[in-house]
């Protein structure tokens, strides 16, 4: 995911000059240390603590994918024997290389937490390759057999979570008329933009979503034409699936149309219009890895799965607060809703479900958990959804 950054230079340029090849090595065994010996308060033998470093690409406080990020390092602060070391606004390019080697060995980190898709290839790989005792975390499900394997992958399915908020926007939307912002049409996001319109027609069969592509993850101006757009339609719900929800909130919120968020919650922005949204909870993630981590586990031997993948029903992913404008019985069937997903009894995608086109995608009889592996070869809309 990208997005519009300040020039950043990382401090490891500025010290080069002015300290020493022999500081470096110092620094650089004191990190070896960290990772090697690990007490049970999750200190080293030589007492120093467990250094994350956690990099974002955009702001963290963006309203949106980074600050959710943030939102659950900072669950971290004040755990024993933690040290966090962040950076914001880095960009997808070789400058995430020098900020990841500054924090291994100005800081000591021991473990990394590469939070943007971009930063993957080449960046992370190229890094977990010079720093093979650091182990790396990137939130995707990226890594394949003969990659380095101190990298470790953490993920969050949003379909059960989508599904919720797509059953309260069609509860609130007498007409039916919906309305979606999407970046690109690549498969988490129509998975989401499926799972929004299934929620949706679990109310009203009759249901219909307008949905228009802006192109790339943060566009405020297209976000904003595409809200005024949908809003022209007569939509009375918007959804979203792009970096940051902000535009589109608050041009909802103008436009006195409702909106129902993504990634963390918005209601501030739109105290009339916010039903709910979708949002992650990386805090329950970030904690286990640093219980693991403290215990002396890795993920190049297996002590931490290679994969870290959940939903809603594993509290990866949560409903935003309920808005003023969602009524009672509303709640109440969304909370009924979150019971069945969580206790197997509802599964989002259970056929039979037909693409935009009427063709048969997911037959009678199959279901599939938020988790299925057969659901990330999705490439395709619902039925019921228009454009695209």
């Amino acid at each position: 995911m990208t997005e519009q950054h300040r020039i950043y230079i990382p401090r490891r340029q500025v010290l080069r000059g002015i300290l020493a090849t022999a500081a470096f090595a110092a620094t650089t065994k004191l990190a070896g240390c960290a990772s090697g010996e690990s007490g049970g308060n999750g200190e080293s033998g030589s007492g120093q603590p467990l250094v994350l470093g956690f990099i974002y690409v955009g702001a963290k406080d963006d309203y949106g994918w980074n600050q959710a990020q943030a939102e659950g390092a900072k669950q971290l602060e004040g755990l024993p024997g933690v040290k966090l070391v962040e950076q914001a606004s880095v960009p997808e390019t070789k400058e995430v290389q020098e900020v990841m080697r500054s924090m291994i060995e100005q800081d000591g980190a021991t473990a990394i937490f590469a939070t943007s898709f971009g930063y993957f290839k080449p960046h992370v790989l190229e890094m977990a390759q010079q720093f093979p005792d650091v182990q790396f975390f990137h939130c995707s499900t990226l890594w394949e057999e003969g990659m380095p394997t101190n990298i470790g992958n953490y993920y969050a399915d949003i379909d059960d979570a989508q599904y919720v908020c797509g059953k309260v926007a069609a509860e609130t939307a007498k007409s039916g008329k919906l309305g979606y912002v999407a970046a690109k049409p690549v498969n988490p996001v129509l998975r989401s933009i499926n799972s929004f319109m299934l929620g949706a027609q679990s109310v009203n069969p009759a249901a219909k979503m307008q949905v228009i592509f802006t192109g790339d993850w943060n566009v405020p101006v297209k976000e904003a034409e595409a809200t005024n757009t949908l809003a022209d339609q007569g939509v009375e719900v918007v959804g979203m699936h792009i970096d940051s929800p902000k535009v589109v909130v608050e041009t909802a919120e103008k436009r006195g149309i409702y909106s129902s968020g993504f990634h963390t919650d918005q209601s501030s922005l739109a105290p009339k219009g916010y039903l709910t949204g979708t949002a992650y909870d990386w805090s329950n993630v970030f904690k286990r890895y640093v219980e693991l981590l403290q215990a002396g586990k890795k993920v190049m031997d297996g002590g931490i799965p290679r994969v870290t993948q959940g939903s809603l029903a594993e509290s990866y992913v949560k409903l935003s607060p309920f808005g003023q404008a969602v009524a009672a019985k509303t709640k109440q069937d969304a909370e009924d809703a979150i019971a069945k997903i969580k206790d197997g009894s509802l599964m989002v995608y259970s056929g039979p479900i037909k693409d935009n086109t009427g063709a048969m995608k997911i037959p009678q009889g199959t279901k599939y958990k938020a988790t299925a592996p057969e659901l990330d070869q999705i490439n395709w809309l619902a039925n019921g959804v228009l454009g695209g």
